[in-house]
């Protein structure tokens, strides 16, 4: 039976106490992706700035084909990236019917296949299609005043209208990132959250 710390949410170290970022589909590209989908030459133009430094939601998207459906308008994510990736919820992967597998976010050898759609062309991407794990976004300060490193794990409560909890969560620590956890909305509405909730931390021993 799971001991779920209640009073740590009203009497506890707050700083352990971290918004929570509900993560929409999405997808990354690379230059040379972005540019046959959008012509030769096209850059990404930033759109409404995301919750982690320097990334931002792009104002092209491209439409998603898998075997049983498409998926219109999913939007870019910028910048650019070394590799392109396609993030879905489970719900999504099973509209689009591809078998879009749980990974860590950058994990995409031998993942699943789609078709990008844009306005100047389309490309079948053989693999980057995945459903990201949840994960928490920590400064290089905010990790150290935790505790906590790059590629440590946690345990995230949550004390809303669904008492929930998330275990062996994956924490990424770095000059680019911001407080923050990430869930997809499948995640999120399973156990009615909203942005901006806090979940509580808790170091995996």
């Amino acid at each position: 039976m799971v001991d779920f710390p209640e009073k740590e949410f009203v009497g506890g170290d707050d700083k352990f106490l971290i918004g929570v970022g509900i993560s929409n589909k999405h997808v990354h590209l690379t230059q040379g992706d972005f540019e046959e989908l959008f012509g030769a030459g096209a850059v990404m133009t930033p759109g409404k700035p995301l919750s982690q430094p320097g990334q931002y939601a792009a104002e092209q998207a491209v439409h998603v084909v898998g075997p049983k459906g498409c998926i219109n308008n999913l939007r870019v994510v910028g910048p650019a990236r070394s590799y392109s990736q396609v993030e879905l919820s489970q719900t999504d992967a099973i509209r689009l019917g591809v078998a879009a597998p749980l990974r860590n976010s950058g994990d995409v050898a031998g993942s699943a296949s789609c078709v990008l759609a844009g306005p100047k062309g389309y490309l079948i991407l053989k693999e980057g299609c995945i459903i990201a794990r949840p994960h928490v976004h920590l400064s290089i300060a905010q990790g150290a005043a935790l505790q906590l490193k790059d590629k440590d794990t946690v345990d995230i409560y949550f004390n809303g209208k669904k008492k929930a909890a998330y275990f062996d969560i994956l924490v990424r620590v770095g000059d680019e990132h911001e407080a923050d956890i990430h869930i997809d909305t499948d995640e999120a509405n399973a156990v009615a959250l909203a942005p901006g909730q806090k979940g509580l931390l808790r170091k995996r021993v």
